[in-house]
């Protein structure tokens, strides 16, 4: 399979392994998006005042063709964690009630719940879901331990971005919908490393990343509702959509309050439609069936080094991005800096539930090298830094 290293605007000197972080826009898409730019600049009035409309009709229609969901059921967001607010900001929830998550989530969002709690009065109850990862069906009975007569909403990631672990998100959603509770799904690391079809999914709510996996520019995520659900959500931000006389209307509660929320460089929504087409001119299962055994690689490599066992029951529990564990590191953030001034190898090194671990990004432009260079940099610096 041919490298695409030369697509991407990456700095070369570096051996670029964190593709989970912010993902990577290939050359042809960074254009189209510039286009795009340029083509708002050009008549701005015209633009936001006669275009608009349309423009956001094709952008949801091709990501939705992607998502296999509805194009009137998804929005566009700057990021997942911007969507994990809408919702959970929207959802009427108090003392008495539950929110269920795991030990997994993503900083950022666990935030977002953690400050409503304490403004609202409601719990926010974390489930341990235990490493190494057990089944699916051992997944649910760990998180459904967890559930109680006042869990009004469970919330967790599809690929979390600490541990990399991919939840079964599909039946976890039809359990909680049979028990009357919703489902918020995190799925800023699944859209363009996983397949992914929304509407077998089910869950009441969704939220995906475009600029990571998907190759999108940054700024570009969505946040997808069942129809079920929509009269749930409530403007983040108050403008032109919302009101008797709104100013602006794209066809339902739903997407008039989220869909434009005023003046906005709105490039990077339409720029993923180009990102999709990208993918699919490259063959971009292929790209990904390259990808694999070059994580695998680098998981065994570090596994061999280190003699930790992994965290997976299987390779097929990854898929372009996996964690390794690290034995006990002095100082993490030294060693991460130690890789990238000495190596050029850019990698996070994160530390959860006190354990330290590498996370392994593997993308179209990666290469045996890079692998070979990373494995020869952890030989090299491990014992200095192993406690």
């Amino acid at each position: 399979m041919k490298n695409l290293k030369n697509y991407f605007l990456l700095d070369p000197d570096v051996i670029f392994l964190n593709h989970g972080s912010f993902g990577a826009t290939p050359r042809p898409v960074f254009e189209a998006y510039q286009r795009w730019q340029l083509r708002l600049e050009r008549q701005p009035v015209h633009f936001f005042i006669a275009e608009i409309a349309g423009h956001f009709a094709d952008a949801r229609q091709s990501l939705a063709t992607f998502l296999r969901a509805g194009s009137s059921d998804l929005v566009f967001v700057p990021n997942a964690t911007f969507g994990v607010n809408i919702v959970a900001r929207s959802l009427p929830l108090g003392p008495g009630d539950e929110v269920l998550t795991t030990n997994h989530e993503y900083g950022a969002c666990d935030n977002v719940w953690h400050f409503l709690s304490r403004k609202q009065g409601f719990y926010y109850r974390q489930q341990p879901i235990p490493l190494p990862l057990p089944g699916d069906e051992a997944i649910v009975e760990h998180l459904w331990q967890g559930v109680t007569n006042k869990t009004k909403v469970i919330f967790l990631s599809h690929i979390t971005s600490s541990t990399a672990v991919r939840f079964p998100v599909q039946i976890i959603c039809q359990c909680a919908r049979e028990a009357g509770i919703l489902t918020v799904v995190d799925g800023a690391h699944a859209p363009g490393q996983i397949p992914l079809d929304l509407t077998q999914i089910g869950a009441d709510f969704y939220m995906g990343n475009c600029h990571k996996w998907l190759c999108a520019p940054k700024g570009a995520a969505f946040l997808h509702a069942h129809p079920a659900a929509q009269h749930i959500i409530e403007p983040l931000v108050v403008g032109w959509g919302w009101g008797a006389d709104r100013q602006l209307t794209y066809g339902s509660d739903f997407l008039d309050y989220l869909q434009y929320l005023g003046t906005n460089d709105l490039s990077a929504y339409f720029a993923v439609a180009d990102a999709i087409q990208f993918r699919e001119a490259h063959q971009w299962e292929k790209v990904q069936a390259a990808c694999r055994p070059l994580l695998q690689e680098a998981v065994d490599g570090i596994t061999a080094l280190t003699g930790l066992p992994g965290i997976y029951p299987n390779s097929r529990a990854f898929s372009q991005m996996a964690i390794v564990p690290l034995p006990p590191i002095a100082d993490v953030p030294a060693l991460k800096t130690r890789l990238y001034a000495d190596y050029k190898v850019e990698v996070p090194l994160t530390v959860w539930q006190e354990r330290p671990f590498i996370r392994i990004s593997v993308q179209g432009y990666n290469t045996q090298r890079d692998i070979d260079i990373l494995i020869k940099a952890l030989t090299n610096l491990l014992p200095d830094f192993t406690k």
